[in-house]
């Protein structure tokens, strides 16, 4: 990123305040759950039956810090090994889709992820963490969907396959 880009995206947190909000849940599940920007869905699954049943609830909102700090979380809970990709994507940064390529590809010798089409995916990441990540984690995409139902639903259908 240039000085111009840090310095708009310290106006944006001054302006738009965003929380930073993780949810834990079940410390002996294997399951995570990403919301992407969905924030009302990340709120409401805190609050439902589902929170009893996976390890954590988080989101998403950047392809480049949001995805290392998810990354670095994943692999410091080796217990879990199922993501589930849920909710609406992030406009512009596309961190589902960036998180789903890095997933596949990996990232080249410039810490870029391959295949992104996002404006900045460049990681702080090594490509040792990343095989970690690829070789750890299950992701099952589901963006786009909202609905607890069906949520609950996938959930109950990983919880009879541990």
């Amino acid at each position: 990123m240039n000085l111009i880009e840090e310095i708009a995206g310290e106006i944006c947190k001054i302006i738009l305040p965003i929380e930073e909000e993780v949810f834990f849940g079940n410390s002996k599940s294997n399951i995570a759950i990403c919301t992407l920007s969905s924030i009302t869905l990340l709120q409401d699954i805190s609050k439902s039956p589902i929170i009893n049943d996976v390890a954590i609830v988080g989101r998403l909102l950047s392809e480049n810090k949001g995805i290392d700090a998810l990354v670095r979380s994943m692999l410091s809970n080796k217990k879990i090994d199922t993501l589930i990709l849920y909710g609406k994507e992030v406009l512009g940064h596309k961190s589902g889709d960036s998180l789903i390529c890095l997933h596949k590809n990996g990232i080249d010798e410039n810490h870029r992820i391959m295949g992104s089409s996002s404006p900045h995916p460049i990681l702080t990441l090594t490509k040792k963490q990343v095989l970690e990540f690829q070789n750890q984690v299950k992701i099952i995409n589901k963006i786009g969907e909202t609905s607890i139902s069906k949520l609950t639903g996938i959930v109950e259908s990983l919880k009879k396959t541990q």
